[in-house]
């Protein structure tokens, strides 16, 4: 396996010291490392979205002639198609990158539902492309030789070129920089206050990774069943944009969204498509522990995102923002429940239990029960 600093040292030797994307945890020990030492060497632009990191690294190539680094989740590859194809191409600008692509859903190797499809089709999908990839050996000396040639090829062509990341390429690299958090609850710790105090009619559309997770298993928990939620387990940013339509189709049933800090930057521009339909019967939650949770706990950059202020520009016709159980209670019932858009920005620590589950359900399951319930309006 390689060692983050033996890594380092090859990425160093030629030349790539510029890296941008959204974390994954595939590759969670490489984050963690570029988050340590990011501002020193190196240079780390945490994105929205895949998308914008193939600008960004665009930008830096035009800004200084240099390669840079553009890591992700292979279910982030969708977000790169139109910046690599129209923008990146060698028939458009020919602008040369490494992609660093973590391996979910590997064919033969268990995995997520939301994994799997893209794990087998993602070979095809760069194929089409035409972007070249290489698998990264887990030996640091054929690595090296990988990456040199895979940055000489980007040169010589002009165009991204993939390097892919398996499960168990690195060694465990323990994070130095702590991140001190002075707030109540952990983010299942606020799932279930929230939860708890809807009516048996809401509905919570809830976004995907550890959020979902915990939603499912507070449900089991207290045995309410599972048909009032819709788990978003994959389209990290989307959940938002499922519950706008929910809530305008079905406007006399409350309509949650349980959105992470990460998700709700990645495809922000849903806050202007809420805030302009205005569904009245919708809430908006953020629970911010300003961390990309499920991959690892890297930063997001919400620590100087104004969600409240951002929801209100949008469109939205309130906004707060609570930091205990206390002040979540409260501005719970607060609400009328009929006077959205409404965003709710909750403020909560990194972590989550390391027993927690995931869904037995499938998704097919979790989708046949949640319109069931809905065709009773």
């Amino acid at each position: 396996m390689l060692k983050c600093e033996d890594l380092w040292g090859v990425f160093k030797d030629n030349g790539l010291n510029f890296f941008t994307g959204v974390p994954d945890s595939t590759f969670k020990d490489w984050m963690s490392f570029l988050a340590d030492n990011a501002g020193k060497e190196l240079e780390n632009i945490i994105a929205a979205n895949e998308g914008e990191a193939v600008a960004i690294a665009t930008g830096h190539h035009l800004a200084t002639g240099n390669v840079g680094v553009v890591y992700m989740q292979n279910s982030g590859v969708g977000n790169t198609v139109n910046p690599i194809t129209s923008l990146a191409d060698p028939e458009v600008y020919g602008i040369p990158m490494l992609l660093m692509v973590g391996w979910r859903g590997e064919p033969g190797k268990k995995d997520e539902p939301q994994h799997r499809k893209m794990g087998r089709v993602m070979m095809p999908v760069l194929d089409a492309m035409e972007v070249p990839y290489v698998e990264l050996p887990s030996d640091i000396e054929a690595a090296a030789g990988v990456i040199a040639h895979a940055k000489a090829e980007a040169l010589r062509i002009g165009m991204p070129h993939a390097l892919i990341v398996k499960k168990g390429t690195f060694e465990k690299y323990a994070a130095q920089k702590k991140v001190s958090q002075d707030y109540e609850m952990v983010r299942e710790d606020a799932i279930k206050t929230v939860i708890d105090g809807l009516s048996p009619e809401a509905v919570v559309v809830s976004t995907t990774g550890k959020a979902s997770r915990e939603v499912f298993e507070h449900r089991e928990a207290t045995g309410g069943g599972h048909q009032n939620d819709f788990l978003t387990v994959g389209s990290m940013g989307y959940s938002s944009a499922i519950a706008l339509s929910v809530a305008l189709a079905k406007p006399k049933r409350q309509v949650y969204v349980f959105d992470g800090d990460g998700a709700a930057i990645m495809h922000a521009g849903s806050l202007a498509t809420i805030g302009h339909y205005k569904p009245k019967n919708l809430c908006h939650i953020v629970f911010n522990n300003e961390a990309y949770g499920s991959t690892g706990g890297q930063p997001t950059t919400a620590t100087t995102v104004d969600f409240a202020n951002a929801a209100i520009a949008n469109g939205y016709v309130g906004a707060d923002v609570v930091d205990t159980k206390a002040q979540l209670m409260d501005a719970m019932t607060a609400r009328s429940g009929n006077d959205g858009p409404y965003m709710l920005i909750v403020n909560v620590k990194k972590g989550a239990r390391s027993d927690l589950g995931r869904p037995t359900t499938t998704p097919q399951e979790n989708k046949s029960a949640f319109m069931d319930l809905l065709k009773s309006d």
